[in-house]
């Protein structure tokens, strides 16, 4: 009998050893009390927990954690209401402060988030709260960051997630932004015309140029082929007086040749002529030819 209590008093305290092993995991951090005091932090790893005496008294995630808090509503210096809603990442750094240091943690960054948002977005204009998403981060970060460090939470970033004015304050934006739309349509239409005119004037510009070149180059080929033409009748003067220089010709050929230029130069439209006196007597030798043949 004794043997079986004894038995059982082993697998007890087997079940008990077991039941108070700890297994910390990866970024996780526990904080164990000692009869209701803080004792120490557990962090990753095997751990063994003094039964009856030792408990756990939260187990902390140390892995950064991203909370959305709802739309919170805030007044503008000019007045004006509207609503914002912030995402707040943060991660904690100290257990025991996390543990100790404040009731409900999350829904103090919470309150202290929306506080801090009052306050920053009162001493902006609509106008500028519209416009500076990011000069408002920046401040509520770091006054967040610097307000939970004695709860061992450190604030990472704090964003804007939005920004809802009033219905008829959207309902003005729109119209703004939608005459804004019309306006850069006009500018891009106007901007497309002017090019277009351009294109066109430019086209306009190039088809005058081709064709001035076409005329210049027609009036070119005209002047080298009138040149060529002279050329050639002058050639052909050289040759036919080159050709008469080598047959000898007699005063009296020579003067037949005179009188034939002076004929073409006769049909010409001159209305003087001037007969120089070798061709006046040629003239009279003539006639005295054609008589002596008409008497024959």
């Amino acid at each position: 009998m004794g043997l079986y209590i004894l038995l059982g008093i082993v697998i007890l305290a087997i079940v008990i050893v077991i039941a108070n092993i700890k297994i910390v995991p990866q970024a996780t951090a526990y904080v164990v009390e000692r009869m209701g005091i803080y004792h120490c932090t557990w962090e990753a790893g095997v751990h063994w927990k003094i039964p009856f005496v030792e408990r756990v008294a939260k187990k902390v995630s140390l892995k950064e954690q991203v909370v959305d808090f709802k739309p919170q509503p805030v007044i503008t210096r000019d007045n004006v209401t509207m609503q914002i809603d912030t995402v707040v990442f943060f991660q904690i750094t100290d257990p025991k402060l996390f543990t100790y240091g404040v009731e409900r943690p999350l829904s103090a960054i919470e309150n202290l988030t929306a506080t801090t948002l009052r306050n920053i977005i009162g001493e902006m204009e609509l106008d500028h709260t519209l416009t500076s998403r990011d000069i408002i981060n920046t401040k509520i970060t770091s006054i967040l960051d610097e307000a939970t460090d004695k709860w061992g939470i450190k604030v990472n970033r704090v964003e804007v997630k939005n920004i809802i004015p009033p219905a008829e304050i959207q309902d003005a934006m729109e119209k703004q932004m939608k005459a804004e739309r019309q306006r850069r349509e006009a500018i891009l239409r106007a901007e497309g015309e002017k090019r277009s005119a351009v294109l066109v004037a430019e086209g306009e510009k190039e088809s005058a140029i081709l064709r001035a070149d076409a005329v210049r180059e027609q009036r070119i080929r005209e002047a080298q082929g009138e040149a060529q033409a002279i050329m050639e009748v002058q050639k052909a003067l050289a040759d036919s007086i080159r050709l008469l220089n080598e047959a000898a010709p007699n005063d009296k050929v020579l003067a037949l040749k005179s009188l034939e230029a002076l004929a073409k130069v006769a049909d010409g439209k001159a209305t003087k002529l001037i007969i120089p006196s070798e061709i006046q007597n040629l003239a009279g030798t003539v006639a005295s030819i054609k008589e002596l043949i008409t008497e024959k």
